[in-house]
């Protein structure tokens, strides 16, 4: 089924805060809870709301899990390592798409292309100019904690960061996208997905299993 993005009403401005509030009022759930490979069961409880207003993706996840773990800092670091959320987005439906990888403590991977061997980095300054982010956890590193813990997070993502899309329109948008929860190097590594992938191993650069995603 395709995820419906529904544009914010009430909105002025900037303010994270009012983005959340009028998310968490006027926005569906959505559960990322595709398990899709065997060997890696542990499914942490994963959900996310996405709305856009003023040409931004607004795009908040909740997550559930026993072990956090955050340890990059660098733009453009490998966040997957760590307790991690995803949003693989595929404007045009082209098979090339922007993969958006965000730890718990806000430090986003940023990169256009077409697969996995084909990835060219936004800018770290691009990145830390346009996007906000708000983690619960704040943004130091956080070394492996055990228990359950809950965090969220709330992007701000500018369609002008699509920076290979120039002037690109949100509203009216038919795109392709995908919604991800991963944690390679924590205690229980896994690779939940919103859409299902139907791959052998873990490969979320599968265009060909993202879902529409309509702006309306």
């Amino acid at each position: 089924m395709a995820v419906r993005v529904k544009e914010l009403k009430g909105f002025q401005g900037t303010d994270v805060r009012q983005l959340s509030q009028l998310l968490e009022e006027q926005v569906p759930v959505h559960l990322i809870e595709s398990l899709n490979w065997e060997e890696f069961p542990y499914q942490p409880k994963v959900s996310f709301r996405i709305a856009y207003a003023n040409n931004n993706i607004v795009l908040k996840y909740y997550v559930t899990e026993e072990h956090v773990l955050a340890k990059t800092r660098e733009t453009n670091g490998p966040v997957h390592q760590d307790s991690c959320v995803e949003f693989f987005f595929d404007p045009l439906k082209e098979g090339r798409y922007y993969n958006f990888e965000v730890n718990a403590i806000g430090t986003v991977h940023l990169a256009y292309g077409s697969g996995r061997s084909d990835r060219q980095l936004i800018a770290p300054k691009t990145i830390e100019d346009a996007i906000v982010v708000e983690s619960s956890l704040g943004t130091a590193v956080v070394n492996e904690q055990n228990g359950q813990h809950f965090w969220e997070m709330i992007l701000v993502i500018p369609a002008s960061i699509l920076v290979h899309h120039p002037n690109i329109q949100l509203k009216g948008l038919t795109a392709k996208a995908n919604f991800y929860k991963c944690g390679d190097l924590t205690a229980k590594p896994h690779y939940l997905s919103y859409y299902p992938v139907n791959t052998a191993a873990p490969d979320y650069h599968r265009p060909e299993f993202f879902g529409d995603v309509l702006f309306e």
